[in-house]
C-alpha cells in the first residue's frame, strides 16, 4: 500500500473517532467477555500498558483491583480520552499510534512493561508496514520476558456487520490501492460514520509475528452472540 493510501484511511478513522467518539464510547460501557478472560490473568504486580485504550475501561478494572505496579493508556482520540480522565490510579496521554515509534522513548518503563495491551485497535492500522513498526516498537518496550496481548475484530463472521460494508468510493478512494481484506464499514448511532478495518486471518496475524520477532503462545476467539466476533492472541519476544 502506498503512503498516501495508508494516511487517507488513518484520516477517515481519526475523523470517525473524534466525531463519534462520545457515541462510541456510550456503547463500550462493559468489558467485552475476552477483555474479562484477559484481566483475570493480569496480576497486581505487573506493569500494563494498553495501546488504543479508547474510554479507559480496562485499566480502570484493573486499577480497581487494588493495583501496585504503572498503569498507562494512550489513544488519539480526545472525546474517548474525556471519558478515561474519570479512572483513578491510571495515566492517559493522547498518542497516535501511527507515530508509536517516534514516541516510544516517553512511554517506556525501566526494565520494560511487563504487558502491553492492544485491543480491537491493530485492524485500524492500514498497511503492513505501519503495522510492523507499531508492533517492532512494542518488542522493544515490552520486557524480555513480557506479554503482548491483542485482539482483532473479526467482523465477516456476522451477517449484520457485512451488511455494513460499504464502497470505497464513498470516500474517494481506490480499491486497487488497498491490501487485501481491507473494509469500510459504516456507522449508524448518533449519524451515520465510516471507520476502515482489516479483517484479520489467524495465518496473517501469525505472519507478522514472526516478522516483529514475537512468537503466538495462546489463541482464542470470543465475544459476541456467536462468541467469534473477537480474536484473541497472547505474544512473547522470540
Amino acid at each position: 500500500m502506498n503512503s498516501l493510501t495508508a494516511q487517507r484511511l488513518l484520516a477517515i478513522n481519526h475523523e470517525f473517532y473524534n466525531r463519534f467518539g462520545d457515541q462510541f464510547s456510550a456503547t463500550r460501557q462493559r468489558l467485552q467477555p475476552g477483555v474479562k478472560k484477559i484481566l483475570d490473568s493480569i496480576q497486581e504486580d505487573v506493569s500494563v500498558l494498553d495501546l488504543g485504550c479508547g474510554n479507559g475501561h480496562f485499566l480502570h478494572e484493573i486499577s480497581k483491583r487494588g493495583h501496585k505496579q504503572p498503569l498507562l493508556g494512550v489513544d488519539f482520540s480526545l472525546p474517548l480520552l474525556r471519558d478515561a480522565e474519570s479512572a483513578p490510579g491510571v495515566i492517559f496521554r493522547e498518542v497516535d499510534l501511527s507515530q508509536l515509534s517516534a514516541v516510544s522513548d516517553q512511554l517506556s518503563v525501566p526494565g520494560g512493561w511487563d504487558v502491553i495491551t492492544m485491543f480491537a485497535t491493530l485492524h485500524h492500522i492500514p498497511s503492513v508496514e505501519m503495522r510492523l513498526d507499531i508492533l517492532r516498537t512494542v518488542r522493544k518496550i515490552l520486557k524480555p520476558d513480557g506479554k503482548f496481548i491483542l485482539s482483532n475484530w473479526q467482523f465477516l463472521n456476522s451477517a449484520k456487520l457485512k451488511s455494513r460494508i460499504q464502497p470505497w468510493d464513498r470516500v474517494g478512494v481506490n480499491e486497487n490501492d488497498l491490501d487485501q481484506d481491507d473494509y469500510l464499514l459504516d456507522w449508524r448511532s448518533g449519524g451515520e460514520g465510516l471507520r476502515y478495518a482489516h479483517h484479520f486471518s489467524a495465518q496473517e496475524l501469525l505472519g507478522l509475528a514472526g516478522q516483529a520477532e514475537m512468537r503466538v503462545t495462546a489463541s482464542f476467539p470470543s465475544d459476541g452472540d456467536g462468541g467469534n466476533l473477537g480474536l484473541y492472541q497472547v505474544w512473547e519476544s522470540v
